[in-house]
């Protein structure tokens, strides 16, 4: 199935110079969605997973339908200030400013083998981030997935050390 068909693009979208890609597409159609996650669990099939980390807020779409399948634990990364736990915080640098993501602190335990799904790879700065929360409480990740990745924003090179899977690739905007 071609993924890049099922996108919608949204030009100028949340600011000018934005091509925006909208996934909610995929979502929506059946056979669509249910390929894209044959797709992402097919690298950790054979593999001992633990946990399968979601990015908010599309990433928990992808990681609750994948840790089903999987038979893992599911566990939110969250933006500041959304869980009402002990959490543990990381900040990160963005095109246009900072943000915070937060996990709670007993999502993952020590040796925990876990897969990071997120629906885009722009920069990498959420996942760099997300990854630091994952090693702060000493988890193992084996691998990273997501539904796009914009190879010209060169995100990819911040995440290098981790097996990355990506279903759909745009070399230009």
């Amino acid at each position: 199935m071609n993924l890049k068909e099922k996108i919608r693009e949204i030009p100028d979208w949340p600011i000018k110079g934005v091509n925006f890609k909208d996934i909610s597409t995929i979502i929506e159609d059946k056979e669509a969605f249910k390929y894209c996650i044959d797709e992402l669990i097919k690298p950790y099939q054979s593999q001992q997973i633990d946990k399968i980390v979601g990015i908010d807020a599309r990433g928990f779409l992808f990681c609750s339908t994948m840790a089903y399948l999987l038979e893992t634990g599911c566990v939110m990364i969250r933006k500041k200030g959304k869980l009402p736990w002990k959490s543990i915080s990381q900040e990160y640098a963005l095109e246009y400013g900072t943000n915070t993501i937060e996990m709670h602190k007993d999502s993952i335990k020590p040796g925990e083998k876990v897969v990071v799904v997120d629906d885009l790879l722009a920069t990498g700065g959420t996942m760099a981030a997300t990854i630091d929360l994952i090693k702060k409480l000493d988890g193992e990740i084996i691998g990273i997935s997501f539904i796009i990745e914009l190879d010209f924003l060169k995100g990819r090179e911040k995440l290098k050390d981790y097996n990355i899977n990506s279903l759909i690739h745009y070399d230009h905007e």
